[in-house]
């Protein structure tokens, strides 16, 4: 895909080949060439076919990012296919067939990888109609060459599919912001749900091949491109494989209620109690309801007898988020397991405790504890063994 893409920039790739000679770098090439269309083949059925994962077996998958997905590595297949079509049969930069795979690229690509970002983002679900019709002028511009085929109308287009690429970056930015304060006062476990690593090298990959763009030809870059698409695919697999639905179903709903019935009191009124300090203390730290694995906002306002909004509202109030105020009581509780492990020279190792404290990744509890801490686990263990009794 990558090598091709330098043509949606009307960039003339031409090569001059002997007669019964190929040359081995090119071999190489359509090697490369021909796997990561392969790969994104493989990789569009097995999105379409399996509705569960098989990186991540225990985690339900968005099926709306996983359609995305698909589209995206099939769009990437068939852009793989239309050029190499035309590169068997044209070859001509000045003819309609170079306009309408030019126009087809300019069309599928932006959409399915703008759909594909988007849904990643679970917080609301965000139109993409303002996409179709932000491109509708590059693809009157890519029509008019036909017409009027000249290089003025060719930095238009251009110049405007560049514009489009930095306002939907920035615009990514922005919403993955949203959605990680949106995480954060919502979801105590944030483990897999993040999705900045992933944005940021998607956007840098898909960067890469607009700058290769404006280049000269050259084939270790060509190599290279291919190398990033396969990186690339494997990325996104690996985001929508471990990328948990979030939402709260009815069947955790009714466990949490069961196992934490709330007050008689609490169920009058949905508006946010005077007294819920105290309702935090008696049924959340108390029953150590912070130790549940990926509690949610959600269950904690039905265990206390509100609604999400009034209690974020009272965690605003206090400063905090949902996530840093369950952090806080489950790293409180790792310390005194360990002081009471200590006192009664029991073998513990952290990751023991930390599974103990609610937390499900050992990595998530380290970096939770450093933000608290100022300091790793292993320091503050180390520091706290060395103090004098």
């Amino acid at each position: 895909m990558g090598a091709l893409q330098s043509l949606l920039f009307g960039k003339q790739k031409t090569m001059e080949i002997p007669e019964h000679y190929i040359p081995a770098q090119l071999i190489l090439f359509f090697i490369l060439y021909g796997g990561s269309a392969v790969a994104a083949v493989i990789l569009c059925v097995y999105l379409l076919l399996r509705k569960g994962n098989a990186i991540a077996a225990e985690i339900t998958p968005p099926m709306r990012l996983r359609r995305w997905a698909a589209a995206f590595f099939g769009v990437a297949a068939l852009i793989h296919v239309w050029w190499l079509l035309f590169y068997i049969y044209s070859w001509d930069f000045h003819s309609v067939s170079y306009v309408v795979v030019l126009t087809l690229d300019c069309v599928t690509l932006p959409i399915t990888i703008y759909g594909t970002l988007l849904s990643m983002l679970q917080d609301r679900e965000r139109s993409l109609w303002p996409v179709f019709i932000a491109l509708i002028p590059l693809v009157v511009m890519e029509l008019l060459r036909i017409i009027y085929p000249s290089m003025e109308v060719v930095y238009m287009g251009i110049v405007y599919f560049l514009s489009l690429s930095v306002l939907f970056t920035i615009y990514i930015v922005i919403a993955v912001r949203q959605y990680g304060r949106w995480l954060r006062d919502n979801y105590a476990d944030l483990e897999y749900k993040e999705v900045w690593l992933s944005h940021m090298l998607i956007i840098i990959f898909l960067l890469f091949i607009v700058v290769y763009g404006f280049t000269d030809d050259n084939l270790v870059l060509n190599y290279l491109v291919q190398v990033i698409a396969l990186t690339l695919f494997a990325l996104l697999l690996w985001r929508v494989e471990t990328l948990p639905k979030l939402e709260v179903t009815t069947e955790q709903q009714e466990t949490l209620c069961a196992e934490h019935e709330p007050a008689p009191q609490a169920k009058k009124s949905p508006s946010l109690p005077s007294d819920i300090g105290q309702r935090l203390a008696e049924q959340c730290v108390d029953t150590q309801l912070y130790v549940q694995h990926d509690l949610t906002l959600h269950q904690l306002a039905m265990v206390l007898g509100t609604n999400r909004s009034y209690l974020s509202q009272y965690f605003s109030g206090l400063g905090l988020s949902f996530n840093i105020y369950i952090n806080d009581l489950r790293i409180n509780h790792f310390i005194r397991l360990y002081q009471e492990a200590v006192a009664s020279q029991r073998h513990f190792t952290a990751q023991q405790l930390a599974s103990a404290s609610g937390y499900r990744s050992y990595s998530t509890f380290s970096l939770a504890f450093k933000q608290r801490m100022g300091q790793s686990v292993t320091a503050w263990m180390h520091d706290a063994a060395n103090q004098p009794t």
